[in-house]
């Protein structure tokens, strides 16, 4: 299937690891040129040795821009800086920024701010200068990645899950907001997918029950429908699909991955 990505720009954020990077690879495979925005320089020049790995001819469709996005200017400088790079913006992807899980008596007031910071402004701050863009252009794509913490209460993901689901009514609103305009806005939450992030979480889970990491990882599994948890190529398969003209009439969707594991309409 040809999903017409061929030489559209694409912009990754937390594109140096995991779904991210795993996004990064799944629209290289389709021709796209892309963009790579995380904090950490040299995790992003990690990130690009594998794509090259992966895809040796992908190589100069490859930019990276390093940019804390918690600060709203430096998103902005990084997004003038890609499109410098290679041209007006097609597709965002976010992927950037993870509130760190935490067990309910270790919460603080800080925390909560922090998941705020960590996840809901990394993404609008760069979600709300490039819907903007696009409107004014009259197309583009953006999917954020989120999480299905923003939907299910989980006792070590609260401060988390009340930023995925600001961020859940933010990506809803925009895809009304700017539908006339010839933007799509969509969301993803992941469930369990096999990253970095999902070993952090792990560990709280295990401090709250009293267990070990690898206990509770099996536990999860074993609650799993599918027997697995995610691949992170699996959620950007989805992504990529999103991303593009396939899917020219789906706006203002939220795709549960989570195979089956919560079962909600």
């Amino acid at each position: 299937m040809d999903l017409q990505l061929h030489d559209l720009h694409v912009l990754v954020t937390g594109g140096s690891k995991g779904i991210g990077l795993a996004c990064a690879e799944g629209f290289l495979r389709e021709g796209a040129r892309v963009s790579l925005v995380s904090r950490d320089r040299q995790n992003l020049e990690r990130g690009r040795d594998q794509l090259i790995e992966a895809l040796p001819a992908a190589k100069d469709r490859i930019a990276l821009h390093d940019a804390d996005l918690r600060d709203a200017e430096k998103a902005i400088a990084a997004l003038d800086a890609a499109e410098a790079g290679f041209g007006p913006l097609d597709v965002l992807v976010n992927s950037a920024g993870a509130a760190r899980r935490t067990p309910p008596a270790e919460l603080t007031a800080a925390a909560w701010h922090e998941a705020m910071e960590a996840k809901y402004f990394t993404y609008i701050h760069m979600m709300d200068p490039v819907v903007k863009r696009m409107g004014e252009r009259g197309r583009g794509a953006i999917v954020n990645i989120v999480g299905a913490g923003g939907k299910v209460a989980s006792p070590t993901h609260m401060a988390g899950g009340a930023a995925n689901a600001a961020l859940l009514l933010a990506s809803v609103g925009m895809a009304s907001a700017y539908a006339a305009r010839g933007v799509r806005v969509n969301a993803v939450n992941p469930g369990l997918t096999s990253t970095e992030r999902l070993n952090e979480g792990l560990r709280a889970d295990a401090r709250l029950s009293g267990s070990t990491a690898e206990e509770a990882l099996e536990q999860a599994r074993r609650k799993m429908p599918l027997g697995r948890i995610a691949t992170p190529e699996e959620i950007a398969n989805a992504v990529v699909f999103l991303a593009s003209a396939k899917a020219s009439y789906i706006t203002g969707a939220v795709l549960a991955m989570d195979g089956a594991a919560t079962p909600l309409i």
